[in-house]
């Protein structure tokens, strides 16, 4: 019977040695890398969230050092229409311009955190977004349109952010989740 039990035991250790976490196991999509390789897209790290509210909310607010806490020196913007923004400086720079003339606003509507190596093998967190974007052009005129934004995170901070936009369905009707 010790034998038995001091077997069992030695084999209940070894298969729980063995076991991979829940998210080691799970692939939720796959990422073709510009160096021709394809790699597995996992669960990402979900305390990016909580960044990304806190983004949005600090934009909504115009919050513009909260702004520049969240992303990183080496910021990069890349936005539906193909322009891109450099530095975190920079970013600011722009916001603050756009702020005192106009008066957008976001409203989050989902959020996927998702990780994948990237082509030295280097994990890479990404949080991908669904946000509703609000504004008010020269004219008077709203301007409502959906936005998918693409958050590359290093170190809890913002590197990089990939925006694309539909305008408002013109016969108002909207799907919702």
């Amino acid at each position: 019977m010790k034998s038995f039990l001091t077997l069992s035991l030695s084999l209940f250790f070894i298969i729980s040695c063995n076991q991979k976490s829940s998210n080691d196991s799970i692939t939720i999509g796959s990422a073709n890398l510009n160096n021709g390789t394809t790699v597995q897209i996992i669960p990402g790290d979900t305390s990016n969230e909580q960044r990304w509210v806190d983004y949005i909310k600090a934009h909504n607010d115009r919050d513009l050092e909260k702004i520049a806490e969240i992303n990183a020196d080496d910021w990069k913007g890349y936005t539906a229409d193909g322009s891109q923004l450099k530095g975190n400086k920079a970013h600011i720079e722009v916001l603050d311009n756009w702020f005192k003339t106009a008066n957008p606003r976001w409203e989050i509507k989902w959020m996927i955190a998702n990780a994948a190596e990237n082509e030295d093998g280097v994990l890479t967190q990404w949080l991908t977004t669904g946000n509703d974007y609000f504004d008010t052009d020269q004219n008077g005129n709203e301007i409502f349109q959906h936005n998918i934004h693409d958050i590359k995170f290093v170190d809890g901070k913002i590197k990089e952010i990939y925006v694309y936009s539909r305008e408002k369905a013109k016969d108002s009707s909207d799907f919702s989740y």
